[in-house]
């Protein structure tokens, strides 16, 4: 036999369950606009983030179809062309893009003896503290080579400071200036040291440290150890 409910029991659970539905009619009512609104903020967000994310994609991608014309251009011999599909990538918010378009650029004005042009455009790549470093490092590389007879010796050494060290992929260029520009102040064995090292390192191109090895030589210091090849041929 079943035990009578106690319906006082039964009076406070309703009771219970009328307050929770109560609270909750009286939250939507009051908030419920705001959860929507957030909703669909939140949706309105999203849907711009993957679109953006999508545009940006489509741009990039355009653009570098744009680069590759430029580049083909360029093995064709239209130089024309080729500064003309440059130009429009000045002011492109990928900064690879930009930067290889403004790189190129300064090749094209080296080539028709702009040097005034060229060394703007370097200068103001390297300077560009946006950019990523390698492309600031080949225009400071450039700029210098450029400007290196009207500098002082003193300005060549602290522009290629960070770059003239062992490890460094600009260690050949940045130290063989650095290196002539040593010779400029007279210190020879500060030069020499720095020959020496840049012959040893494998890293450097052939090239280069064919000269540093020829350069140690004439300071007293013979690196040819580092280079067997030049060993045997002399």
């Amino acid at each position: 036999m079943a035990l009578p409910t106690d319906s006082s029991e039964t009076f406070l659970r309703e009771v219970d369950e009328n307050l929770r539905r109560d609270r909750a009619e009286n939250f939507l009512k009051t908030y419920g606009k705001w959860l929507v609104a957030a909703v669909i903020l939140f949706l309105a967000a999203t849907g711009g983030w993957i679109y953006w994310e999508q545009h940006q994609a489509k741009q990039a991608a355009e653009e570098s179809e744009k680069l590759y014309g430029a580049f083909k251009s360029i093995t064709e011999g239209q130089q024309n062309a080729a500064a003309q599909q440059l130009g429009t990538l000045d002011e492109s918010s990928n900064d690879v893009i930009r930067a290889s378009a403004e790189l190129t650029q300064a090749a094209l004005a080296l080539e028709k003896s702009d040097r005034s042009t060229a060394i703007a455009k370097y200068r103001s790549l390297s300077e560009d503290k946006g950019l990523p470093e390698a492309y600031r490092d080949v225009a400071t590389i450039r700029l210098t080579a450029l400007e290196f007879d009207g500098l002082q010796p003193a300005q060549v050494i602290s522009r290629l400071e960070p770059l003239a060290k062992p490890g460094n992929p600009w260690f050949g260029s940045a130290g063989e200036m650095t290196g002539m520009a040593l010779l400029k102040q007279n210190k020879r064995n500060e030069a020499a040291k720095l020959f020496a090292s840049i012959a040893a390192d494998k890293q450097v191109p052939e090239s280069i440290r064919s000269r540093a090895v020829q350069i140690a030589g004439t300071l007293g210091v013979d690196a040819t150890a580092s280079m067997p090849a030049l060993e045997k041929q002399d």
